[in-house]
């Protein structure tokens, strides 16, 4: 059952932003995950920095932080967040698959989930655009928010 005081509906059926002001301020990380699928030759030039437009990890790393921090401008009823850290990694973990997983931390009265989910949808987005040249057959899958966990201040 959803919880009336966090709806997105005001009292006459609009869409609207939660009011987060009477919310603690307490210290919150979320952490998210995907998968960039490519031809394993594709990712043995990805992984060794070899990509025709140049190093797409490092490029997909800064383009995923900066998603992090615009999320607000991206999905429109996000807080605006002053983020502490944003974290994107990649890891082969097959010879078709590399794993993009995103943390995000920040000291405030609301999560940043739909920030760690949208840092890896953004370096997702950017290793395709970085790969497509050489392989045809590249795939983005389960995105997912991987956990959430705040503590006091």
């Amino acid at each position: 059952m959803s919880n009336p005081s966090l709806s997105h509906v005001d009292e006459n059926g609009r869409v609207s932003m939660v009011d987060t002001s009477s919310k603690p301020i307490v210290h919150r990380v979320a952490v998210a995950e995907g998968f960039f699928v490519a031809a394993s030759s594709t990712l043995d030039q990805l992984m060794d920095g070899q990509m025709p437009k140049g190093d797409a990890l490092a490029t997909a790393r800064i383009a995923g932080i900066q998603a992090a921090k615009d999320c607000d401008r991206l999905i429109p009823l996000c807080h605006g967040l002053p983020l502490d850290q944003v974290v994107v990694e990649f890891e082969r973990m097959a010879p078709d698959q590399v794993r993009i997983r995103s943390s995000v931390t920040v000291v405030a009265r609301t999560g940043v989930e739909m920030e760690a989910l949208t840092a890896v949808s953004v370096a997702a987005l950017t290793l395709y655009d970085m790969t497509k040249a050489v392989d045809t057959s590249l795939k983005i899958e389960g995105i997912q928010l991987v956990s959430k966990k705040k503590t006091s201040v």
